[in-house]
């Protein structure tokens, strides 16, 4: 089964650059993070739709946070990325003949619709401040100064 990573990632990106002084490029970000530029780019052209970010072009260009982090909560990321789906589980058809299978689906649905309704909701508790705060204090008890690559250096 594969996950959908997309939101675990922007965030990490998200914090990156929260740490970092000035601009950084598409391709600082995909070296980080083990990816294209390109896909880069697109999740960044969607979170600048939204407000969260800038871009700066030519020499010393790249992307900055366009906002504070205490004012972007994790659901609003979530909701630039367009909401993907939250749970792996769903139904073994979508639109069954037999009465029980149906009966089985509506169950599952009201309670798929009512866990994805939780963590939506507790996605919008959590800001990119308290992330902020939870990683510089990680850092202090290991006494790690940030620096974006030599954190993913191999």
């Amino acid at each position: 089964m594969t996950h959908d990573t997309r939101l675990s990632g922007v965030l990490h990106v998200l914090l990156h650059m929260a740490e970092h002084d000035g601009p950084v490029t598409s391709e600082t970000l995909a070296r980080a993070m083990s990816t294209n530029p390109v896909v880069i780019r697109r999740i960044m052209a969607g979170l600048k739709a939204r407000g969260y970010v800038r871009s700066e072009k030519g020499h010393g260009g790249g992307w900055t946070l366009a906002g504070d982090l205490s004012a972007i909560t994790l659901k609003d990321i979530y909701v630039a990325l367009d909401a993907p789906p939250l749970l792996a589980i769903g139904n073994r058809s979508e639109n069954p003949a037999c009465l029980v299978e149906q009966a089985v689906n509506a169950a599952l649905g009201r309670t798929f619709a009512e866990a994805e309704a939780l963590i939506v909701e507790r996605l919008g508790e959590v800001t990119l401040a308290q992330l902020s705060a939870d990683f510089h204090e990680g850092a202090v008890a290991r006494h790690m100064p940030h620096t974006l690559e030599h954190s993913h250096a191999s």
